[in-house]
């Protein structure tokens, strides 16, 4: 009878294990019909909540979010902060066989060696969104906004620390994670002369920056390429370029809360995303680069070939990661500070 009682209880536990998947993810970043397909295949109701930036996020998982959610989308340079604050777990990568099929160029990140913690979920890359009235040919050079000979007319920057001073580094010869101060003394010039210039409208993010460009007020502007890409929505008036000093390059990522309460979805969630035929359909929905090999074969030919959504070989040479700065971080924030507020 106690053999019964005790069966009996461990079936009504199992049965009431919730059979739900939190996703904490950014807005408008997963197609609906992937989501749906997977509640279909699995039976796992999946719920999801927004958030704007990583500091967000994390902030939100600091304050208790560790054991609300299963699944969070962290970009590359904030995973060895939270791998450090020990907000992630590490991945049971028996539960992932789809994770063979991550190309090797992000199998093995700087951020996460080895994926320990987090697998590539979509990448992409900051540039220059251009009017091809203004511009008949792609612009070469970050020139046409840091040195004011090069400059076509007014032009937006991009209001993000790392992505703009990295840039400037770029422009200087250095590494977009460099911590020489000679060479950062360097980029704040650079970003200084451009920020007083008679053509800049200052810093804005990269929605208010796309719209200068449709309202015809400016001619060029710092975004990401996802950020281009929805804008000019195929407008032959607007392109897309990396310029030849090189970018910065972001692998937005699925990875565990420490404390998530459905961990064995969140891994069939990750596996399911990693599926050829998924990942294909995410890239397409998203108008992204998918760091999955197999699911690439299967992406349009027509979306392969668009420069603004694959860079290729030569400008994925000069497309560098934001690597988490460490004690350097001082650095950057104070010659951030000396940019905004001189």
């Amino acid at each position: 009878m106690k053999h019964l009682l005790a069966l009996i209880t461990a079936l009504g536990l199992a049965l009431a294990q919730p059979k739900e998947l939190r996703i904490y993810t950014w807005t408008e970043y997963i197609d609906p019909t992937i989501v749906s397909d997977f509640e279909k295949q699995t039976g796992i109701k999946v719920n999801l909540s927004y958030y704007e930036s990583n500091e967000e996020m994390v902030a939100k998982l600091q304050a208790g979010g560790l054991g609300q959610y299963d699944l969070v989308v962290p970009s590359d340079f904030i995973i060895p902060s939270m791998i450090q604050l020990k907000l992630l777990q590490p991945l049971d990568k028996s539960k992932l066989p789809n994770l063979k099929n991550l190309d090797p160029k992000f199998a093995n990140p700087p951020f996460d060696p080895g994926n320990q913690y987090t697998v590539g979920y979509l990448w992409g890359t900051v540039g220059l969104m251009y009017r091809t009235d203004v511009f008949k040919t792609p612009p070469t050079s970050w020139g046409v906004i840091f040195d004011p000979a090069q400059q076509k007319g007014r032009f937006v920057l991009m209001d993000s620390q790392r992505e703009m001073l990295g840039i400037a580094l770029r422009y200087v010869g250095q590494s977009v994670n460099s911590a020489d101060p000679a060479a950062m003394k360097k980029a704040i010039d650079v970003l200084l002369q451009a920020k007083k210039s008679k053509n800049s409208l200052g810093f804005q993010g990269g929605v208010s920056a796309t719209k200068a460009l449709l309202a015809g007020q400016a001619v060029a502007a710092v975004v990401y390429n996802q950020d281009a890409l929805r804008t000019a929505a195929g407008n032959p008036k607007y392109g897309f370029t990396i310029p030849k000093e090189g970018s910065t390059l972001f692998l937005d990522n699925m990875a565990i809360p420490a404390k998530a309460p459905n961990p064995d979805a969140a891994h069939r969630f990750i596996n399911f995303i990693l599926d050829p035929k998924i990942g294909a359909r995410l890239a397409e929905y998203q108008q992204s680069a998918t760091p999955n090999a197999q699911a690439k074969k299967l992406v349009k030919p027509s979306t392969l070939k668009n420069p603004a959504i694959w860079p290729s070989e030569a400008q994925l040479k000069v497309l560098e990661y934001i690597l988490d700065a460490g004690k350097n971080s001082r650095l950057f924030d104070e010659a951030w500070t000396q940019v905004k507020s001189r």
